[in-house]
């Protein structure tokens, strides 16, 4: 009679045994992945921190119920404490649908620049960084700007072959070569940081500055779905770590950290896109002191700006 208690007895203890095991050596492994990410996260931020560029004086617009919009200066500073943004977006990110549309605004378009005598919109960014720059696209077409990116494009070049070590598939519809300092060949390439930021840059051709803003929305494009691939899940520890370190911008790292894990979390991401001036809205034109320029038919384009964005609503 107490030959089958003690059994049950022992079959119990051994049960505990098992799973005693199995809690200490999930909680290893869990231990040993927060470790490896904490050490990721660490060698990206000692890698970035001592080339970003400064923080800027930032007053943001009234909060959005669901959207974020964020301005995005791409610049090539080449050591200098003034440089021109050559690249100028903005990602307007509604948080409940995790929909993004993303707005590139010509760097040569003729601009009024406030407090400043009117050039090219790419000078504001020069004359006064990122708050004039603000104040400039505010004012021209009445858009809400809740945060500001900075990124030099030595640093972008950095975060590529972080994230995609094996470099970024991209469809090139023409050999490249020429200012942007590498050459490209036509088709189906894997390009590393420099040569993605070259086929970005590329402005040599009868399209210029148009097919190279079309290019940088293909790259963007690119790099969101590099983001929630999985294949890159353990190199983000040590890209969001570089992330902080390289691009300048009045997010908290905790917020930061929040955004991206909030964009990469809510899975497939859908993002519309915009170039301004619109076609058919702009006419060129030339000034002696801002050279040729984009002259747009501002509130046309405005009232196109307003309604992708759905700022009506």
């Amino acid at each position: 009679m107490e030959e089958q208690p003690r059994q049950a007895r022992y079959q119990r203890k051994r049960k505990l045994r098992k799973g005693r095991t199995l809690f200490v050596g999930l909680l290893i492994i869990i231990i040993g992945l927060l470790g490896y990410s904490y050490m990721q996260y660490k060698s990206g931020y000692n890698l970035a921190s001592e080339t970003k560029i400064p923080e800027e004086q930032f007053e943001p617009d009234e909060n959005h119920r669901t959207v974020e919009n964020y301005l995005i200066a791409g610049v090539d500073s080449r050591g200098e404490e003034q440089s021109r943004s050559d690249t100028m977006m903005l990602l307007s990110w509604n948080r409940d649908t995790n929909d993004m549309k993303l707005v590139s605004f010509m760097r040569d378009i003729y601009a009024d620049i406030p407090e400043h005598q009117s050039y090219k919109l790419n000078t504001a960014y020069y004359l006064g960084g990122i708050s004039l720059l603000k104040d400039t696209l505010n004012n021209m077409f009445d858009i809400p700007i809740h945060h500001y990116a900075i990124i030099d494009f030595k640093s972008f070049e950095s975060l590529i072959d972080i994230l995609a070590p094996n470099g970024i598939e991209m469809d090139v519809e023409k050999d490249m070569s020429g200012d942007i300092q590498v050459e490209i060949k036509k088709g189906l390439q894997q390009l590393n940081g420099k040569e993605l930021l070259g086929y970005a840059r590329f402005r040599s051709d009868a399209e210029g500055d148009f097919g190279r803003v079309e290019r940088q929305q293909k790259v963007i494009e690119a790099l969101k779905e590099e983001l929630i691939s999985p294949k890159n899940l353990p190199n983000m520890p040590k890209f969001i770590g570089a992330a902080e370190g390289y691009i300048t911008t009045d997010l908290t790292s905790k917020d930061q950290l929040s955004t991206v894990l909030k964009a990469v979390s809510g899975g497939t991401m859908n993002v519309e896109k915009l170039t301004i001036p619109a076609e058919g809205t702009y006419s060129f034109g030339s000034y002696r002191h801002a050279g040729s320029v984009l002259e747009i038919d501002v509130d046309e384009n405005k009232q196109i700006l307003h309604d992708f964005l759905n700022l009506a609503e």
